[in-house]
């Protein structure tokens, strides 16, 4: 099967609300779309998996446009003192980056499947009721933003969610959790963390699989919708998952990806 054959607008619309919705919740947008498409029955070749990374430029787009103020007030006092904030996402970008050009092929063969996405979902969901169990004792250590250190720290547990099913989301929120943020800030600087990952990730495809994604007007539709579709359910999850953060823990992931992870194998058997 090739993507280009296989997929109409409303498959494309599809996987767009699962990336907008999974992108930034800690359940993973890759696992999810690799199982909305093998169910669909969409194809499974390199460019059907490049269209599901290329399609994160609409969440990418929504983390833009909510922190817009933010964003803009960090390039404004860029050389006095606002580059910090931007070393700080680089050291937290820089140790996915690496084993993502190193590792990237291996992974796109070996771990985009049904099984390995479920026992990532489960090896997650354990991360998240562990950190969760001392999360008390690290309540009242909020800060507005990471240290040097600690981005590296994220950075460095960011390259665990190469494996499908980890997520990013989850894993730089729970490693902001264990080196002393709060919940909201550890999302925030998710979020800001997603700017150089996903943006890299999604040009590098772009640019490798350009023949394949770009080889007619019904490739061309499918991108513009996954694109769209992506950015207007992020930009809404964005903002009540943040909400959401203020009041609750992360248990309820963690029960969602384990009850996930039952069924996946009850399929694989």
């Amino acid at each position: 099967m090739s993507y280009r054959f296989d997929m109409q607008w409303w498959d494309a619309a599809l996987l767009g609300i699962v990336e907008g919705l999974t992108e930034f919740l800690p359940v993973s947008s890759t696992g999810h779309l690799i199982l909305t498409g093998h169910f669909l029955g969409l194809g499974e070749d390199d460019a059907s998996k490049a269209f599901h990374v290329v399609i994160q430029a609409g969440a990418i787009l929504a983390v833009v446009v909510n922190y817009r103020q933010i964003l803009f007030e960090k390039l404004k006092t860029l050389g006095r003192g606002g580059e910090l904030f931007f070393l700080k996402l680089f050291v937290g970008f820089l140790p996915a980056a690496v084993i993502g050009l190193l590792l990237g092929r291996w992974i796109k063969m070996h771990l985009f499947g049904v099984s390995p996405v479920a026992w990532a979902l489960a090896l997650g969901a354990l991360l998240i009721l562990g950190v969760e169990a001392r999360a008390n004792k690290t309540q009242g250590m909020e800060t507005q933003e990471p240290t040097l250190r600690q981005s590296l720290i994220i950075g460095l547990a960011q390259c665990l969610a190469l494996w499908p099913g980890m997520s990013r989301s989850m894993l730089t929120i729970l490693a902001g959790r264990v080196v002393g943020l709060g919940p909201v800030s550890a999302a925030s600087f998710s979020f800001f963390l997603a700017l150089p990952t996903l943006g890299a990730a999604t040009a590098y495809d772009l640019l490798k699989h350009r023949q394949e994604l770009l080889a007619s007007s019904q490739d061309i539709l499918n991108l513009c919708v996954g694109f769209a579709v992506s950015f207007f359910v992020a930009l809404l999850v964005i903002r009540y998952f943040l909400r959401f953060l203020e009041t609750h823990t992360l248990k309820i992931f963690a029960w969602y990806r384990l009850l996930l992870a039952a069924i996946l194998w009850i399929f694989v058997a």
